[in-house]
């Protein structure tokens, strides 16, 4: 055999060894995810557990911060942490994807709660009208939140989980490790799982018999449109590095605006009538009355508003027609009663139009338009 083509088959073979053994480190990595480890099968069908090395699992922090307590009290929820499997579930009232995930979160209660799950819901707000415990006492009982909920108004215990998303699940074994980790909507068959594994695992652990085997939450998942228009904020300072304002006059923080509406508008830019006070975190509308005008593409609108207001909604310069009214209009307005977030728009399939709020009140207040 010529040197050459020994050369090339050595070499070849520490190619191959190199990509198994690349292989086999990837496999490792993924074992080391926050994934409960499966239970397995004796010879006598008895579950047993597997060798859990938790070392490599980070301690569930301390709630830290927390300004007001709903459905608990401070000592008693110390209490019922205690060898419970906890889901952490980090969240704000008026986020719309928060909101999509708490029939499943609510479901899970209901269902594993006699079975040494605790959910606690970590309320976290993004703006200030959040931090009213009157107001998050109103979601609670809107969404039928019967777990224990904490409001952690300055995010201190955000910043202990080093956490940067709304919503985001953790979830922690009965010991405290925090064994899953979940950012935003969807995997709620793989969170339910999880859920249903560090179960069995704590009754084991504590000598008891594990559940039965149970059928998943069965609920209908919200379809997202892949190509929809972004999030738009109103506050100036949210606005930073995503600004898509379109009237002329731009943000003036601190200041009250006359604005304009152009001839040509620009798909998923948002344009102002009326006067209308710049706020860090809004826009107050100061005149009598006022618009807003937004080209979008989604099948879903909504808006997060903090003050009083009688909204006329028009799609395509027409009132909108029921086959796209959000589930907060009645005959073509959204009473604004209380700040919230309000769905002004639903359709099945996702499309381009004009949507148009008429504001007929001075006072009335918005910070963000949402999509789905």
């Amino acid at each position: 055999m010529k040197t050459e083509s020994k050369t090339a088959i050595i070499l070849g073979g520490i190619i191959i060894t190199i990509i198994v053994g690349i292989s086999v480190g990837l496999s490792s990595l993924e074992s080391t995810s926050l994934e409960p480890i499966q239970t397995i099968q004796n010879g006598d069908n008895a579950l047993r557990l597997t060798n859990i090395d938790k070392s490599r699992f980070k301690v569930v922090p301390n709630l830290v911060g927390i300004s007001d307590y709903i459905n608990t009290t401070p000592e008693q929820l110390a209490k019922d942490i205690e060898g419970k499997v906890v889901l952490y579930d980090i969240w704000t009232y008026s986020c719309i994807n928060c909101i999509r995930t708490l029939p499943y979160v609510t479901a899970w209660n209901e269902k594993y709660a006699d079975e040494g799950l605790l959910i606690i819901g970590i309320h976290s707000p993004e703006f200030e009208f959040e931090k009213d415990v009157k107001n998050v006492q109103m979601a609670v009982d809107k969404h039928g939140i019967n777990y224990p909920v904490v409001l952690d108004n300055e995010k201190q215990t955000w910043k202990a989980f080093e956490n940067r998303y709304w919503p985001r699940k953790y979830i922690s074994d009965h010991e405290g490790y925090i064994r899953y980790d979940h950012i935003g909507e969807g995997a709620y068959q793989k969170t339910e799982k999880v859920i249903q594994l560090l179960l069995e695992e704590r009754a084991i652990a504590l000598g008891m018999q594990p559940a039965s085997a149970e059928s998943l939450v069965d609920i209908k998942e919200f379809q997202h449109t892949s190509f929809r228009t972004p999030e738009l904020y109103f506050g100036y300072k949210f606005a930073q590095g995503r600004n898509q304002l379109g009237s002329p006059e731009g943000f003036n923080p601190g200041r009250d605006v006359t604005y304009s509406i152009p001839q040509d508008l620009k798909q998923h830019y948002f344009y102002l009538d009326g006067t209308w006070q710049n706020l860090q975190g809004s826009m107050k509308l100061i005149s009598n009355s006022g618009s807003i005008v937004l080209p979008y593409h989604a099948k879903e609108v909504n808006i997060v508003t903090g003050s009083e207001g009688e909204l006329e909604i028009l799609l395509d310069k027409k009132p909108i027609p029921v086959s796209y009214a959000g589930k907060d209009v009645v005959s073509g307005t959204v009473n604004v009663q209380v700040p919230d977030l309000y769905n002004i728009v639903t359709s099945e399939d996702p499309a381009s139009h004009l949507l148009r709020i008429n504001i007929s009140k001075s006072g009335f207040e918005i910070f963000t338009f949402t999509f789905g």
